[in-house]
């Protein structure tokens, strides 16, 4: 009884071992298979993409009739965008990963092989966003408050580094998620990465600073408190910026004028009645953010707060907020061209029926 059983289970096993070794060598076919398949896949995607824009240029450049080259540039457009927005796009060329990533994840290949998965990382990207405005808002504030009502203006030293420790894994996850998404085919601008970068050093220098108590600590404590004013207001407009831009990019999507892996950038406007709000306050933001920064170079030079690390990042809220105006400015130029342009084609499209009219 007992050699029967035995053989039974020596059987078994030696079928289980057959059937994973047999599984094995199918997945190195399929895996080799794809393999074969993608490799021309990728010319052909090189070649239509490659294709597309120097046809595209050769129209710009020949002297055809303005309306027959807007008609030609439109479906090139979305001939590209499809090519971008669907499947096809992950054979397309991708950009090289940043430094931020190699630095924290090696030399690996970080890019979906499908849009689904490449849209959920922007999803995930976008949840990130939401959760973390709130808590940048409400943190900041919090401290403030505390040191106003409870501590007698000095803040004790553990809640401002925690706070500043969160900062440095906020500003990190930022940069590694859209260093990701770049890769994956998201149309965030360079600046806004570098943005990120500023912020992560800024924080990390912030961790050092000394949070003294005792005579004068208010005064002492100047930097900081200026520090989270900042941060106060950026947590406003960023939860402003999640809200109005969202709305405005699924809509620009639906139209065809965006592509699925977009996200929201750091400067992108609303539609026509939220740029009356979203642009002030983000002007507002920058101009108070640099106030903040000359004012911490004040404090230092003054002799109240002489830390390097007043000094530092003092220089760096200066350079971020010069950073936005500029980008913001360039939003604000590339609208008015896209809205001159459409009211441009719209009179033309206007004036035609009129001239036809005629002609009858």
């Amino acid at each position: 009884m007992g050699d029967s059983t035995d053989l039974n289970y020596e059987e078994e096993v030696h079928r289980v071992l057959e059937q994973a070794r047999k599984l094995q060598e199918d997945a190195a076919l399929a895996i080799a298979a794809i393999a074969s398949m993608e490799e021309p896949l990728r010319q052909r995607a090189a070649s239509l993409d490659s294709h597309i824009r120097r046809l595209s240029s050769s129209i710009r450049s020949q002297k055809f009739d303005s309306k027959q080259a807007e008609k030609w540039g439109e479906e090139l457009s979305r001939a590209r965008g499809s090519l971008i927005d669907g499947d096809a796009a992950t054979y397309l060329p991708s950009k090289s990963p940043g430094r931020l990533l190699r630095m924290f994840l090696g030399p690996i290949n970080v890019r979906a092989n499908r849009k689904d998965v490449q849209l959920k990382v922007k999803e995930e990207y976008n949840s990130f966003r939401d959760r973390t405005a709130f808590l940048f808002l409400v943190f900041p504030l919090l401290l403030l408050g505390l040191g106003f009502w409870v501590w007698n203006g000095c803040l004790p030293a553990l809640p401002v580094q925690l706070y500043q420790a969160w900062l440095l894994f906020l500003y990190t996850c930022l940069a590694l998620r859209e260093n990701i998404l770049r890769v994956n085919g998201s149309d965030i601008r360079p600046w806004w990465v570098y943005h990120h970068y500023f912020a992560m050093a800024m924080a990390l220098i912030s961790l050092t600073w000394e949070i003294e108590r005792g005579p004068n600590c208010s005064q002492k404590q100047r930097g900081v408190q200026l520090f989270l004013g900042w941060a106060t207001m950026q947590g406003f407009a960023m939860l402003l910026q999640n809200r109005y831009q969202r709305q405005r990019l699924y809509t620009r999507i639906a139209l065809g004028k965006a592509r699925r892996m977009d996200v929201v950038w750091g400067e992108t406007a609303g539609v026509n009645g939220q740029l009356l709000l979203l642009f002030p306050i983000l002007f507002v933001m920058q101009v108070f953010e640099a106030y903040v920064g000359v004012l911490l170079l004040k404090t230092a030079a003054m002799g109240v707060v002489s830390e390097w690390q007043v000094v530092t990042c003092g220089v760096l809220l200066i350079v971020m907020a010069i950073g936005n105006f500029i980008n913001t400015m360039e939003t604000l130029v590339t609208k008015s061209k896209v809205k001159a342009k459409m009211r441009s084609s719209k009179s033309k499209h206007d004036l035609n029926p009129e001239l036809d009219g005629k002609t009858l």
